[in-house]
Parts: C-alpha cells; structure tokens; sequence
C-alpha cells in the first residue's frame, strides 16, 4: 500500500502498525511525491492525508489529490484519514471517489481492516480482469488478429498489455500500412470499455470546414447544409473509446478546441451554445514524428502531450522479417476461403521473393500482394509471377493503357516509395496538401 501525510510520526506508526501484519508500505509526504509513486509502481490500495499544510484545516488539498488520482486510475481503493473529520468532508470525499473514510487518531483495528477488505478487493478485481482477458484472448472474442512473434514487436505487445486495461490516452506511432489500428483495436478490446463503441475517424482525410460538424457534431440550421441534427464522434464514443487517425493533419484551428474536449470532456455542437459532457478514452495514430512537428510550431505541444500519455511505436515490416511468413500464411488462409481456393501455400521461391522483399507498403502491402495472388494462382500453390514482385514493385503499365485514375495511382506509389512513405515529404512533390493526398491514398487503396 502508499500512504500519504506531512507528519513523520503519522507515517512511522502506520508502518510499524501494518508490516507486522505482512504488507508492504511505501510513505510519501506530499501529493506531488505520491503523484510520482503511482507512476512507478501498481498498489493495491492508498491511505491519505486531507491536509499537508499545517495552517490548513479544509481538507481542500486532499481532495484536489484525490481527484487527481482518479484520473490516473479510477478503480484504485483510497481511504481519507483527518484530523479534522467531520460528516460534510467525510461525504465530499465519497463524493469525488474515496472508498472509506478514518478520523485521526485511529483505531489499530479498525485500520486494518479496512487495509484488508480494500486491498483483498483490488487483488480480486486484478485477478477476475487477467483472466477474462486471457479467456478472451483463447476464445477470440472481440480481440482482432494480430501476428507478432518476431522480436522487435515484443515490447509493442508488453505495451498493450499494460495500457491496454488503463484509462490512459495512446498515441501509436509508425509508418503507414504497419498495423495501427488493429492495435488500437486491441487496446480497446481489452480495456473496461470494451462492450462500449469503438468510433474511428480519419483525422486528416477532413477539410477544415467539415472537421467540427464531424467531431463535434451540429445542430439543425447551423450552417447552409444542416436541416437536421448530427451527432459529432465524441459523443458517439461516450463511455467508450475513440479513434483518431493521422492526427498529424488536424488544422491547428481545431487543434485547440480538440484540446479542450479533451482537458474538460466538455464540447458544443456546431451552432449549439449547450454544453454537453463526455467520457472518452481517446486512441490516435500517425506516420508524422510529432514531436518534430510541435517543435517546428505545426502541432500543438500542450495537445501532443495529452495524447501520448503513453506512445506505442509500431516497427516497419522490414524490421520484423520474422513475422512476413506468419502475415503471409495468415492472409492466405483468410483469402482462400473469402475466395473458395484451392491454394495450399506458397512455393519457396515465392516464400524466399516475399523473405527479401522491402515492402514499403508494410503489412498493408503484403495482405494486397498475398490477396491478389490466390485471386490469380491456378495450382495449389503460388508462385513468384502471382505475388507480380518478383523484381521488386510491380511493373508499370504503358500509359497509353492506363487510365487517368491508373496513371494518378501509379505515380502516387511511386512518389511514396521514393519517399519511404513520409507523406509530408510525397505531398510536397505531388503538389498537393496531406489532406488530399491521403483521400487518394484511400481512394485507390494504397
């Protein structure tokens, strides 16, 4: 357990009360060193002081801790403890989330076990979420295919392990087509909100003057176009989870009112002065290095570090080779029967093409390339000529064959490729803004 108080003598004799009885106390004396604390280590429960400084007796600063930590874990058990107790503190304390409450000075007993029943309660909790997820994992339920054995994808699943059962935001990092979003998937599934929505959203296919009405949503009237009332994706994702992604391209316009949902749960619908609230857990992705992109004043600093409470970056498929045989099989059962084929496997030869290939398009560009070749392999096997990368991309098309949609796709992979896949750097020499590059890069399933 970690306790809490400004007097030594409160914390010595708490310790000499309870490590007999086999539990293990950790003393801090101020809210910012207990803030710290829960950073570093998992308790099963918290005692805390209501005062920490000795002219005050409101109670004030213990509440505001305690608010604070429901933010960082709502399902964590505290007990409040005063000198000053009195019926009215004793329920605002229940009010903002404190399971029990102790007048000092204390009995011996009864401080025990309340320690006991609290923290008895928390490991029981623990237990039940570990093995519901595991079950979940067996069975599948709800949980999206994901194959990572090779190393390097090693700490991405310790990551999602750890936060995925938190309330914490995710910002997943990583280049396009390396599997963003099924990880945000996988963090939703196996967090408390699971059995809530999921709501995705492409941040940076919306044009400045849609992004509000589509965030936020309207009202009937708002604008030309609305004759009637659109719920926005915040409030389609209450009391589950949302999805932004490429939220390198929100206009930093909206950035600051994306900010404030975020620091208030509060928002407005377009046209609407009515505030309504919001509990959203918010999950966003991008290719972009963000960081650099708040340096260099393109991204809000204050909004980047709401987002990435915790950063998950996903590796490229060419520094997780170990897994481009796992993806390739998986895909292949999953055409096969989408497509009622025969195709048993791939030839070594195509096994070894695939092995050396670089796929700058990642994961997304191995699903097409094994897609594509059970739609044209006519053995049970596929071979090299099927996967159409046996000297690299594929070759191009005469132009006099293609259309102009095929000449725009072409050229985009091109430029992509040229790029290593950094659409700031492509958009630059396509000549167009992110924002209408990544419309085409779904358009034509890049």
């Amino acid at each position: 357990m970690l306790v809490a108080d400004d007097q030594p003598h409160i914390l010595e004799a708490i310790e000499l009360l309870l490590k007999p009885q086999g539990i293990a106390v950790d003393c801090v004396r101020s809210p910012r060193l207990l803030m710290e604390a829960l950073g570093e280590r998992d308790y099963d429960v918290l005692l805390i002081d209501l005062n920490y400084t000795r002219d005050t007796t409101s109670g004030q600063e213990g509440l505001e801790l305690l608010a604070r930590i429901q933010e960082h874990d709502s399902r964590l058990p505290v007990i409040v403890m005063t000198a000053w107790g009195n019926i009215d503190l004793a329920v605002e304390s229940m009010k903002r989330g404190a399971r029990d409450f102790l007048q000092k000075p204390w009995e011996n007993e009864r401080l025990l076990a309340m320690v006991r029943v609290h923290a008895e309660l928390r490991q029981a909790l623990r237990r039940a979420r570990n093995l519901e997820l595991e079950n979940r994992l067996l069975r599948g339920d709800g949980m999206p295919e994901f194959v990572a054995g090779a190393p390097a994808m090693q700490a991405v699943l310790e990551l999602i392990e750890q936060v995925g059962p938190s309330e914490a935001n995710v910002l997943i990092t990583g280049e396009h087509g390396t599997g963003k979003e099924i990880v945000a998937k996988l963090l939703h599934a196996s967090s408390p909100r699971s059995k809530m929505a999921l709501v995705a959203l492409n941040a940076g296919g919306l044009s400045e003057g849609t992004f509000e009405s589509e965030i936020f949503g309207h009202v009937k009237g708002a604008f030309t176009d609305a004759r009637t009332d659109r719920v926005g994706r915040f409030e389609l994702a209450n009391g589950g989870t949302l999805f932004l992604d490429e939220i390198a391209n929100v206009p930093m316009r909206q950035q600051a009112k994306l900010l404030r949902v975020l620091e208030t749960g509060e928002l407005e619908r377009v046209g609407s002065s009515q505030t309504r609230r919001v509990d959203v857990r918010v999950l966003s992705a991008t290719n972009a290095q963000l960081h650099e992109e708040a340096k260099a004043g393109n991204f809000r600093e204050d909004l980047l570090f709401r987002l990435n409470t915790v950063e998950i970056h996903l590796p490229a498929l060419r520094d997780r080779r170990g897994d481009i045989a796992p993806l390739a099989e998986h895909f292949l059962g999953r055409n096969r029967t989408r497509y009622r084929k025969q195709v048993m496997g791939f030839s070594s030869a195509a096994m070894r093409i695939m092995m050396e290939y670089g796929w700058p398009g990642n994961v997304r560009e191995l699903e097409h390339a094994v897609e594509r070749a059970v739609l044209l392999c006519r053995g049970d096997e596929i071979e090299p000529s099927n996967l159409a990368i046996a000297s690299g991309p594929p070759a191009p098309q005469m132009l006099e064959e293609m259309s102009i949609d095929e000449m725009e796709s072409a050229l985009i992979r091109k430029v992509l490729r040229r790029c290593d896949g950094n659409i700031s750097q492509a958009s630059e020499s396509l000549g167009l803004s992110r924002a209408a590059l990544y419309r085409r890069i779904e358009k034509y399933g890049i």
